[in-house]
């Protein structure tokens, strides 16, 4: 193989494929990035076996080929190379040449032979979406996805889609997220994204109305994002009932200015760490919610102005559960429900039903 190429889209593309590039692995060839040339195109594939990111930039081939370089290097040398074009060259022994200005290296790489096939979807349910409403979509989820693998399928975020409504579900034990959003598709699909794959399509997603498109398999799902592919295998098992979670009556209902809310629980979290935990008390009553928390750093306690109708309530939460469902309704103001001092708190949208987080409070010790 032999071809020259532009060195900044060569490390851009090699700098997003590689976060699907294993860390470790038996297979040497998976620590690598994939280039295959031909014409005047190079294909470059990152792949772990679970999460696969591909692209295709244009490059001068004099020799097509394939070759598979090792993905930590390969980066650090493009980044640090002088120059705007840069020569990549290999042998059948896989000894690579990359000359660049005044620099030049060489290398080892693998032979391609021993980098495994690609997924590929046949026959597989086809949409297209916005890039900004899906990020905004998954951003307004992760945050809740399971960081263990008790029950893997909560490792990953459900999407669903049924009577053109695409809605994803996010639940870790202690809180729930889920977002809807109108979708022109006419199937009715269920499947289990894993956490990790969509926080590497988050980093692809522009902000602008511009579609993408989505091919959902059996087994896996491929998103074509701008230039670039991801693939990835789907979490089997069955995904937590949500709706039997979600309370239908609520005896409380709270209007309250998001920022001014996320403000105080930020302030009276500061006496509150890892190693000195402790619930977070809020007490709904006179149109307003007093918040106070006591650990052996010391007590806090602020205060913030609400519409409040029903039943006065007083609870406690997970801060840092409260705090990441608060900053992440991306809206000015929340509507708060309570139904009992055992039942989740529900966030939802002042207008509109595109969001709705739940947080399971804390039993509080009564003395």
């Amino acid at each position: 193989m032999r071809i020259y190429c532009d060195r900044q889209a060569l490390a851009e593309a090699v700098n997003n494929v590689q976060r699907a590039v294993a860390s470790k692995s038996a297979l040497p060839a998976l620590e690598g990035i994939l280039l295959r040339s031909s014409a005047s195109s190079l294909f470059l594939a990152g792949y772990d076996m679970e999460l696969g990111i591909t692209t295709t930039i244009e490059a001068q081939v004099d020799e097509p080929g394939e070759i598979v370089l090792t993905a930590k290097l390969f980066s650090e040398i493009l980044r640090r190379l002088p120059a705007d074009e840069v020569l990549i060259e290999s042998n059948d022994k896989n000894n690579t040449i990359i000359r660049c200005g005044n620099s030049e290296f060489t290398i080892m790489g693998f032979s391609s032979v021993d980098y495994p096939e690609l997924p590929t979807i046949n026959n597989g349910a086809a949409m297209t979406m916005q890039q900004n409403m899906l990020k905004s979509m998954i951003r307004q989820t992760l945050f809740a996805v399971a960081q263990t693998d008790t029950r893997p399928v909560h490792t990953g975020v459900q999407f669903e889609i049924k009577d053109q409504v695409l809605r994803l579900v996010a639940v870790d034990g202690s809180r729930l997220a889920m977002r809807s959003e109108p979708i022109k598709s006419n199937e009715d699909l269920q499947f289990v994204v894993p956490g990790k794959t969509l926080n590497e399509v988050l980093k692809l997603l522009g902000d602008e109305e511009e579609p993408l498109y989505v091919t959902v398999g059996a087994r896996h799902i491929i998103m074509e994002i701008g230039g670039y592919s991801v693939f990835s295998r789907l979490l089997d098992g069955e995904f937590l009932p949500y709706r039997k979670a979600i309370p239908i009556n609520a005896s409380t209902k709270i209007r309250v200015n998001t920022r001014a809310m996320i403000d105080a629980v930020d302030r009276a979290s500061l006496v509150i760490n890892d190693r000195l935990k402790s619930p977070l008390i809020c007490r709904f009553k006179d149109d307003r919610i007093s918040l106070s928390c006591i650990t052996a750093l010391g007590s806090a306690n602020d205060t913030v102005e609400a519409k409040i109708d029903g039943r006065q309530e007083e609870m406690g939460f997970n801060s840092r559960f409260l705090l990441d469902a608060l900053r992440n309704t991306e809206s000015d103001e929340i509507v708060i429900e309570l139904s009992g001092t055992q039942s989740p708190m529900k966030i939802l949208p002042a207008e509109g039903e595109s969001f709705l987080f739940l947080v399971l409070p804390v039993r509080l010790k009564r003395v």
